[in-house]
């Protein structure tokens, strides 16, 4: 397994972010491809052209890194107004191409939350999503799903349920934990045969009813990250586990103990 981690994290200038990551020792770096809470958009498709791809193709490769995944979540906002949906899959297609473009045939995003029970929504959503699933099987990419909205039997049921492959899964066992209040090692073999990405995340549930949260640094919450890594190891992941803060007063400070964190549970897991 590889060490990635997103750049927005670092809350400074995306270019420096690049070097501060190479510095901390990962592999990979993820990126956004769309403006939202996180991102000024500097990377979305309607910024970028030949030139800036080129730049940032050799930015990361001479900092000795590549692009663990693309990130194209679009604010947060899913799949699940039909109206919308017409001009949020065009354009969550030409991230998918962007991404290729930069060098990484895997896009994550939210897609909303998917309903247990049939339905119109839930029709609305797969509608979309085959949609997404078919472009990104012709051009040998795939548009990853993060986890956390639903439990994971209900996103492997609705994956099974589009006809294409190009829909998969970028797997978040902090969002299970503090959103689902579902084991991370459960959902890694519920989804085995989709997972392609990850985001190294911790925290806990605070309350069930209402549903509240904490984001905490690694080996800090609910993650059992010995079981849960051992288990992406037993279903053959070998992928980049990305570190995500998305909180925190020092955020370089939390993602170098992240970090230091993975790597040496990857060592004592034999896992590196």
């Amino acid at each position: 397994m590889k060490i990635g981690t997103m750049i927005e994290s670092f809350r400074i200038d995306m270019k420096l972010a690049v070097a501060k990551a190479a510095q901390l020792g990962v592999e990979g770096i993820q990126v956004y491809a769309a403006k939202n809470e996180f991102s000024t958009g500097e990377l979305a498709p309607e910024h970028m052209n030949p030139a800036k791809i080129k730049e940032w193709r050799a930015l990361v490769a001479d900092h000795g890194l590549v692009f663990s995944a693309i990130c194209g979540d679009l604010g947060g906002h899913g799949f699940e107004n039909k109206q919308d949906n017409v001009s949020r899959v065009e354009y969550s297609k030409r991230i998918l191409d962007l991404a290729k473009e930069l060098g990484s045939d895997i896009v994550t995003t939210h897609i909303g939350v998917v309903p247990r029970e049939e339905c119109e929504k839930k029709e609305i959503m797969r509608a979309a999503c085959r949609e997404l699933a078919l472009y990104a099987d012709s051009i040998g990419s795939c548009f990853a799903v993060e986890t956390g909205p639903e439990t994971s039997d209900v996103l492997f049921d609705f994956l099974e349920s589009l006809g294409a492959n190009g829909v998969r899964v970028n797997y978040d066992p902090a969002n299970l934990v503090m959103v689902m209040a579902e084991d991370p090692v459960k959902g890694v073999h519920n989804l085995a045969k989709y997972i392609v990405h990850t985001h190294a995340k911790d925290g806990v549930q605070l309350t069930a009813s209402p549903v509240t949260w904490e984001e905490l640094p690694l080996g800090q919450g609910g993650v059992m990250w010995d079981d849960y890594l051992k288990a992406l190891s037993a279903v053959g992941y070998n992928g980049f586990l990305t570190i995500e803060r998305e909180c925190g007063d020092n955020p370089e400070s939390d993602i170098k103990l992240a970090v230091d964190f993975l790597k040496q549970k990857l060592v004592e897991l034999n896992l590196r």
